[in-house]
């Protein structure tokens, strides 16, 4: 099987592959985002569903990205792609729960405020939990 990176290379692809699943979602309170969506004199707020689409469009962005910069081969393409398959469906799922929070935002209790941002991070760590296993499977296929 062709070798993409070598075990350096490995330790900075794996970091960037964290790094690159944590840059697709916003760890953020729903706040700052509610905040800077109020409509302005000149521009009005963007829909939930345009911010969800740019927050995917951001997360293919970045998929590509790390595509690009692992060189990745067309033998390795397969493996790559249950990869990207992962990270695109952690970015779904994160999205979901940020919206899930926002929608709810307005009438939480502090108590309620904290259980909706557990859920935001254990959703987090659910995704890295699907990720490493995922880029472990594709590695020890083609991407080692």
């Amino acid at each position: 099987m062709p070798q993409i990176i070598n075990p350096v290379g490995r330790t900075l692809a794996s970091a960037t592959l964290l790094a690159a699943f944590l840059a697709t979602v916003p760890l953020h309170d729903g706040r700052a985002q509610q905040s800077a969506a109020q409509p302005t004199a000149t521009q009005p707020a963007p829909s939930k569903a345009t911010r969800a689409k740019h927050s995917a469009d951001r997360s293919a962005e970045r998929i590509k990205e790390l595509h690009d910069k692992l060189g990745i081969t067309a033998a390795q393409e397969p493996a790559w792609d249950k990869v990207a398959q992962t990270m695109k469906a952690n970015g779904d799922a994160i999205r979901a729960s940020m919206t899930d929070r926002s929608t709810r935002l307005k009438t939480m209790t502090a108590i309620d405020d904290l259980k909706s941002y557990q859920a935001v991070a254990d959703e987090h760590s659910a995704g890295l939990k699907r990720l490493i296993p995922a880029f472990v499977r594709a590695g020890s296929a083609t991407l080692t």
